[in-house]
């Protein structure tokens, strides 16, 4: 019978599955002996903000990769370390942090500057939640950084997920323009690497910023960083085998470090639900099924509709159809299906490729060129990276698409209509 805690029998006092959960958080930064692969970034992104240590302007800096590969990590990290060698100087540098996928606009975004700078501080005034203007937020920015602060370091996390980038002008000139006399550097950290493409010409020429580009972790690199979250379990819970097969599910499917943390600590839960006393491979599998529909989710999340849509028509395609590629033609073909299922206009072939080529950069699918002989010409075949069943179902959970067919549905199709256009009344 299990320990109680406070005489309550509805509460256990032992966890008899895990033992430092915070371990396996994704917000979690851990100490340095536990940063795995990453040597060269941690070198790259202290060369750009090391400046800001010894009492000199830094340098602003991208940080492009696909999700999971330490870039949030890398950037916390950098920037703590940073801020600790500055202070050691008599430098005051603060860090602050955003993520954009929150503050996805410039009042939001500047409101959670100045909040958190407030927080660093003992500065008096208030600083309202709602009812006033950017402009105001980014005053009390000044204020602050101009009594309290020599240098700070931003970090903007998934900063393509602002409505637009202003704040970049306002941050890189704000010294020039005698704003505030401290000097700031800014990170910011993106999953798409066409993102300066969208920035005004006057704002990329204003942020001057280096680009550095983080790669997937392999899978002995996976296997390291698992084994250094083995602690965050009770003691022999982990079964021979089950980090070793959690690192090559994420080496195989994205090297998505962040995911295989995720999948062990989803395998963790199954193994409390069922009541198992240890971790078996069983449920590192089950975990990996649940956590990459969860990943295609979170990657599609802030998608246009079409690109889910053209993910759906390959996977589609795939799970009717006797091939695991595709041409662009041919997704495009079902796509304008699918679009009429959903009562969705079309958008262009050419429009249709770039949601693929953003999807492949992304990492859900691989597109290669081949050759198709002089009557045909090169074009693009497109494959899912994952199982075409987590496309469906992760697809699904937008509620404006959860009509479209189920993988149940669809593998209940006849196999012989796969190179034909979409029926739609066999999806009624």
């Amino acid at each position: 019978m299990a320990e109680q805690t406070g005489g309550d029998p509805l509460f256990e006092s032992h966890d008899p599955i895990f033992n430092r959960k915070e371990l396996l958080h994704v917000g979690h930064v851990p100490d340095e002996d536990r940063i795995v692969g990453r040597d060269d970034e941690i070198q790259s992104v202290a060369a750009e903000v090391g400046a800001i240590t010894r009492g000199d302007p830094p340098n602003n800096v991208m940080l492009y990769g696909k999700t999971g590969t330490g870039k949030s990590l890398i950037s916390r990290h950098v920037a703590t370390r940073a801020q600790d060698a500055a202070r050691s100087n008599d430098i005051d540098c603060g860090v602050l942090y955003v993520d954009c996928s929150e503050a996805n606009t410039e009042t939001r975004t500047t409101r959670q500057l100045a909040l958190s700078l407030k927080e660093q501080t003992d500065y008096q005034q208030n600083i309202p939640l709602r009812g006033v203007g950017t402009m105001e937020y980014y005053q009390h920015i000044w204020r602050i950084l101009e009594a309290c602060f020599d240098a700070v370091i931003v970090i903007l996390d998934e900063i393509d997920k602002l409505d637009n980038s202003n704040i970049l002008m306002q941050l890189s000139r704000a010294r020039e323009a005698r704003k505030t006399d401290a000097y700031i550097g800014v990170i910011g950290i993106s999953n798409k690497v066409q993102y300066r493409e969208t920035l005004d010409e006057r704002i990329d020429s204003s942020f001057g910023h280096r680009e550095l580009f983080f790669h997937p972790y392999d899978a002995s690199q996976l296997r390291e960083i698992m084994r250094n979250r083995e602690d965050a379990f009770q003691p022999d819970v982990l079964e021979g085998g089950t980090i070793e097969l959690c690192a090559a599910l994420a080496a195989k499917k994205h090297g998505d470090a962040r995911k295989a943390i995720e999948i062990l600590k989803e395998a963790g839960e199954l193994a409390r639900r069922t009541g198992s006393e240890t971790v078996s491979e069983d449920h590192i599998q089950q975990a990996q099924e649940v956590a990459e529909i969860n990943r295609i989710e979170e990657l599609t999340s802030g998608a246009t509709v079409h690109a889910k849509l053209a993910l759906y028509a390959l996977a589609s395609r795939i799970i009717t159809g006797d091939r695991e590629t595709y041409k662009t033609r041919e997704v495009y073909e079902r796509y304008v299906g699918i679009c009429e299922l959903v009562a969705n206009d079309p958008i262009t072939e050419n429009g249709l490729y770039r949601q693929l080529k953003e999807q492949a950069f992304l990492g859900v699918i691989e597109s290669e060129k081949t050759g198709g002989g002089r009557s045909q010409g090169s074009y693009l075949l497109h494959r899912l990276v994952t199982d075409p069943k987590h496309i469906v179902k992760a697809v699904r959970r937008d509620s404006s698409l959860e009509e479209l067919p189920t993988y149940d549905h669809l593998r209940e199709r006849d196999s012989s209509t796969a190179d034909r256009d979409v029926d739609l009344e066999s999806f009624s």
